[in-house]
């Protein structure tokens, strides 16, 4: 009598895993025709492997939902095939996040990277969301924003050996990689635009804090180009671009609503420029007519919202792009210096 085959046998004829099962290497090396260790190698691009093989392995990889898996990758090669990007619970809800996270997951797609969002709130220790990714290990490298000119969060890193990326730049002496929309330049020419249509007493709605880089340089290019114009520059107190929307336009219609009103303002934010032009049309205003607002924007809204505004475009989703492609070159090991980029506002008005 012959013995009866194990059900866990390796041989040909054993077929397939059943459909119920997570597709595997042997899944592919099944319906190709070819040993695990040759997919493998056409599915890391080997090049010892035939164009034609690689092509029929990654297409069926495609056409099954293939996934190395990632316990396995790790202890084969101590990477998690994971990149993390930190991000405030408070970001601008106008395209902001979502533009950067799709900039950067199409760069991921090419890659056997995976994004993972890691949240915190500003009222936290912006630090605890880092040493959790280093201690636990959970990510081969970290994108991160609100950028502080004496950046924690950097010194950490780069005192760990930690790849990473910063959404914007410090002034700490510490070469890393960053990429940055240039803001000093965007309220220096939205100061100007205003001054072109007369206004004379204008206001800022600037950055959170003194604390946050940008919002630095959003102070030098605003307080140039008012000493260049001639002009009255104006402060908008208890209130910034993390306060709510409707504390943004409540605060609005006081200030529209008092004799010491605005007559031109510059805002950072396209949300929040939103909730500027609900306050002043509360108060009995008509934007264009007593008073300009000149914005920054990271999605086509502005216009379509009231024309009147004056709209410069800030190009998050090519943000994402750099901030991922220099956080996979720093994992290949290329020198910080080299991958530092800077962004200009493009205007999106006539």
């Amino acid at each position: 009598m012959k013995p009866k085959k194990s059900a866990r046998s390796t041989a040909p004829d054993a077929g397939p895993p059943a459909d119920s099962e997570r597709p595997t290497l042997k899944t592919i090396a099944f319906m190709a025709g070819l040993g695990v260790t040759t997919v493998s190698r056409a599915l890391k691009d080997a090049p010892e492997i035939g164009q034609a093989t690689k092509n029929r392995v990654q297409l069926i990889a495609k056409q099954i939902g293939y996934r190395p898996n990632r316990a396995g990758v790790r202890l084969r090669t101590g990477k998690t095939n994971v990149i993390s990007l930190v991000l405030n619970a408070q970001s601008e809800i106008m395209g902001l996040t979502s533009n950067l996270v799709y900039g950067i997951t199409e760069i991921l797609s090419e890659t056997p990277y995976h994004l993972t969002v890691t949240p915190y709130s500003v009222e936290n220790d912006p630090m605890q969301p880092i040493r959790y990714i280093v201690e636990t290990g959970s990510a081969d490298g970290i994108i991160m924003s609100r950028t502080e000119p004496n950046d924690a969060r950097v010194r950490y890193l780069t005192e760990h050996g930690i790849p990473f990326a910063t959404h914007g730049r410090t002034e700490m002496g510490i070469e890393h990689p960053f990429h940055d929309f240039d803001n000093e330049t965007f309220a220096y020419i939205a100061v100007k635009s205003l001054v072109e249509r007369g206004r004379r007493r204008i206001a800022m709605l600037a950055g959170p804090s003194p604390s946050v880089t940008y919002y630095r340089h959003l102070e030098r290019g605003f307080a140039r180009a008012i000493s260049e114009g001639g002009v009255s520059s104006l402060s908008f107190s208890g209130f910034d671009v993390d306060t709510s929307l409707a504390g943004i336009r409540d605060r609005m219609v006081e200030i529209m609503s008092g004799p010491d009103r605005p007559d031109g303002i510059v805002c950072c934010s396209g949300s929040a420029a939103i909730a500027i032009v609900a306050g002043i049309e509360a108060a009995g205003l008509e934007i264009g007519k007593d008073v300009d607002l000149a914005s920054k924007q990271s999605t086509d809204v502005l216009k379509w919202f009231r024309p009147q505004i004056i709209v410069f475009n800030e190009d998050v989703r090519q943000a994402g792009r750099e901030l991922a492609s220099a956080v996979l070159r720093r994992i290949a090991g290329i020198d910080a210096s080299e991958l530092q980029t800077l962004s200009y506002p493009g205007e999106g008005h006539d």
